[in-house]
């Protein structure tokens, strides 16, 4: 595994980003988040060591611009060098998830087609206002391989007619001390909507305030990852 963030920052775009972890990561160290940049990481993928391998060795899954959103407007002008990268480096599988999917077919490259072997997008969403319009978008984009992000799942939720071609839907809760609440039998929903339909599942994490049988729990958030993974409710 290995991370690639070409560039950092990000914009607030929708209820899900009320306690973003990036927002809050760059408040305690005095960062302007709204101020888009490119790092010094940006040509990671294609770096190379004094023999002249590549950095990032073939074969791993390389989590790109989990700092940012790799559709953002402000990087319009950089994404077409990430996109020749990431055709250089087929031996790498790619991933990026999106809130921004609306603006997809204006952002991949002109040799795109009916997508890059080598890329997985995931369309995230946080409730159903925003599962009704970013799926129904995404159900008709050409891409190989799709996810669904459900984090941080704010409210139950129904995306079972948008499961076809999606190869993962992924759940989790909110991480903040003023986190809104997360109801496992939502999870559960979603689970038995991918179940019906062949679609592996994974709870990722579960919220800092999590309901379960009607009572609240409240979890530190080193745990919430590692509790999900006890529910042992994962589908592959």
């Amino acid at each position: 595994m290995a991370m690639w963030n070409p560039w950092r920052g990000c914009h607030r775009y929708s209820e899900g980003c009320k306690y973003c972890y990036i927002h809050k990561g760059d408040s305690k160290r005095k960062v302007d988040t709204n101020h888009i940049v490119k790092t010094d990481k940006f040509y990671a993928p294609i770096d190379k060591i004094k023999k002249g391998e590549y950095k990032i060795k073939s074969g791993q899954i390389v989590y790109l611009c989990f700092s940012s959103d790799f559709l953002i407007e402000e990087a319009d002008a950089w994404r077409q060098q990430c996109w020749t990268m990431i055709k250089e480096r087929l031996d790498l599988n790619f991933i990026f998830l999106t809130k921004r999917i609306e603006r997809f077919m204006q952002c991949i490259p002109e040799d795109w087609n009916d997508g890059y072997e080598n890329v997985t997008v995931g369309c995230t969403v946080e409730n159903q206002e925003m599962a009704d319009y970013r799926l129904s978008i995404f159900d008709k984009l050409p891409i190989k391989h799709k996810n669904i992000i459900c984090q941080p799942l704010i409210e139950n939720i129904t995306i079972e007619k948008h499961l076809n071609d999606i190869e993962l839907v992924v759940v989790g809760g909110e991480s903040d001390k003023n986190a809104r609440p997360l109801d496992y039998d939502w999870v559960l929903s979603i689970r038995e909507q991918c179940l019906r339909n062949h679609v592996s599942f994974e709870f990722r994490q579960c919220g800092t305030y999590f309901i379960k049988d009607g009572r609240t729990y409240t979890l530190r958030t080193k745990d919430l990852c590692s509790q999900a993974r006890k529910a042992n409710i994962n589908l592959s």
